[in-house]
This record gives structure tokens, C-alpha cells and sequence, in this order.
């Protein structure tokens, strides 16, 4: 297999100080959207809807992942652990985490997102969009228990909620 230019790295997000010494390190959510969904018109243009959601998703995975990885670090227990996730989601101003239901013998957990970065704020578009927060949402959940997980959206602003709200699940073997 020929090497790769862009393999993730956590050198893609750079020293910010450094890089951005005037602007720092925060941007508006339009230029988010924009990047995200021009980005996903790409792909679902060139194939297909179902396919630019699978890859949404693993992005989303992988994000999750790295994301754990670089700013959560230590794996405590399952309940400490997303509270950490919590702080650091509200920190890093991508929404606002909340438990509804956990069975933690079972693996099954629903949560909430509000004020999400993906969708708060976009028309009802008669279907939810957050694709890549389900693969972020997996992505964290595997970085701690090693296990994989579904994730599922089942409200979303996109469909007329005001929160986004995800069943998680541990995925059967």
C-alpha cells in the first residue's frame, strides 16, 4: 500500500499559539458548517447519501478517539469518565452533554447534546444530520471501555427537537 499524506496525526492541529497569534484559537460556527457541510454535499454528490454518512460517522469515530486520547487522557470509571467528557465538551464549546438513562450492566446509555455545533439553529429539515457526532459519540465511548458501540440520533433539531438526543448502545458480538 503506497504511504500516505494525510494520515490523522495530532500534528494536524498544530501549536494554535504559535500559528495563530493574533486570532487564537476559535472561529465562528459558520466556517465550521461551511467546511462540514460542503464537505458532506462532496461526498454524498460523488457517493451517495449512504456511503457519505459511513464516512461521516468513522470520521467521527476517529475524531472521538483522538479527541480522548489528546484532551481527556486517563480512562477512570465509566461515571467519572463522562463527566469528564462532559466539562470538556462544554470547554471546548461543542454542547452541552447530559445522561437521560444509563444501565451500566447492560451498556445502554441515551444522551442529550444541546446547543450542539452540527445542528442548533439549522431549519427542520425532516431528518437528523448529526452523522458525525454518532461516530464522535462511539469513538469516546471505545476509547474508554476498548468495546464497540452503536450510536443512533433519535432527535435532532434538523427534525424539530431543540436537542439532539442519542440512544448508545454496546454492539452485540
Amino acid at each position: 500500500m503506497a504511504s500516505r499524506q494525510y494520515e490523522f496525526s495530532w500534528d494536524f492541529i498544530g501549536d494554535i499559539e504559535e500559528g495563530r497569534p493574533n486570532l487564537g484559537n476559535y472561529t465562528r460556527i459558520e466556517v465550521y458548517r461551511l467546511f462540514q457541510y460542503t464537505l458532506r454535499d462532496i461526498l454524498e454528490d460523488r457517493y451517495g447519501t449512504e456511503e457519505a454518512d459511513h464516512i461521516l460517522y468513522d470520521a467521527g469515530f476517529k475524531a472521538g478517539v483522538e479527541f480522548c486520547r489528546q484532551i481527556i487522557k486517563e480512562k477512570p470509571n465509566l461515571g467519572a469518565f463522562v463527566e469528564i467528557v462532559k466539562e470538556k465538551l462544554l470547554e471546548f464549546k461543542i454542547g452541552i452533554l447530559r445522561v437521560e438513562q444509563a444501565d451500566m450492566d447492560k451498556l445502554t446509555f441515551l444522551l442529550t447534546v444541546a446547543e450542539d455545533l452540527d445542528c442548533s439553529g439549522l431549519p427542520d429539515m425532516g431528518h437528523a444530520v448529526c452523522t458525525y457526532d454518532e461516530g464522535f459519540i462511539a469513538g469516546i465511548f471505545y476509547h474508554q471501555s476498548g468495546k464497540i458501540f452503536e450510536v443512533k440520533e433519535i432527535d435532532c433539531w434538523c427534525t424539530g427537537d431543540r436537542t439532539c438526543r442519542f440512544q448508545v448502545s454496546q454492539k452485540a458480538p
